[in-house]
């Protein structure tokens, strides 16, 4: 990669949904969830993201590859006087785009968005064992401030 290639942050589009499912597949927590195989829950999941104003799923382009994902979605809410916020969901970068700056760029574009949808509050979650995440997310300005939980339904 070469730093004068230009980036391009759009929506994904079902096009996409390869290399998008993919990246979500490229690790041990992935390999483990996610099927690149059987691509049809994800064009359904595509179809009501799209649907929804208030999801956006994005992809990173550089010379016609998809190279990085994100979704952003926005929260209206009561609580701190009414705030709207944002959660940032599912980043990731091609493995040969890491170290590019591009998780930078598009954290930086997830918060712009965010500003830009009067979001009072940027927050998301990661994976206990993604520590190299949760360096890379307090250098953007993130803390850790929270303790999450789940249940799987």
């Amino acid at each position: 990669m070469t730093p004068s290639t230009e980036l391009t942050i759009r929506p994904a589009v079902e096009a996409d949904l390869p290399s998008v499912v993919a990246m979500l597949a490229d690790d041990a927590l992935g390999a483990a969830r996610e099927s690149p195989e059987d691509l049809a829950p994800y064009r359904a999941a595509l179809r009501r993201i799209s649907d929804d104003p208030n999801q956006h799923l994005v992809v990173a382009v550089r010379s016609d590859r998809v190279v990085g994902t994100l979704q952003l979605t926005i929260v209206p809410g009561l609580s701190r006087r009414g705030a709207t916020r944002s959660i940032i969901e599912g980043v990731r970068v091609h493995a040969d785009e890491r170290g590019s700056g591009l998780g930078t760029r598009f954290v930086e574009w997830a918060v712009e968005r965010s500003r830009a949808e009067n979001c009072s509050l940027v927050q998301l979650t990661s994976d206990a064992t993604r520590t190299d995440a949760h360096r890379f997310y307090e250098r953007l300005g993130f803390t850790a401030s929270h303790v999450g939980f789940k249940l799987q339904l």
